[in-house]
C-alpha cells in the first residue's frame, strides 16, 4: 500500500506581495508626496499607506 497520499506537501516559504519594492527608489504619494510601498516604475496613482486609508474611508463613506 502506498503511503504518500497522507503526507503533508513541503512547505515553501511564502512570496512576497507583488508590486511592492525590495528598496528604494520609491514613488511618491500622489496626495502627500511621501514615500510608497511601490516602486518608482509602478505605472497609475501611487498612494502611501495613510492617504490609501483615508481615501478608502472617504469612498466607503460617500454612499
Amino acid at each position: 500500500m502506498d503511503n504518500t497520499y497522507c503526507e503533508p506537501p513541503e512547505r515553501t516559504a511564502p512570496a512576497p506581495p507583488a508590486g511592492t519594492a525590495e528598496g528604494p527608489p520609491y514613488a511618491e504619494c500622489v496626495l502627500c508626496r511621501e514615500p510608497t510601498e511601490y516602486p518608482e516604475s509602478t505605472k497609475g496613482a501611487t498612494l502611501c499607506p495613510v492617504c490609501a486609508w483615508q481615501e478608502a474611508g472617504r469612498t466607503a463613506c460617500s454612499g
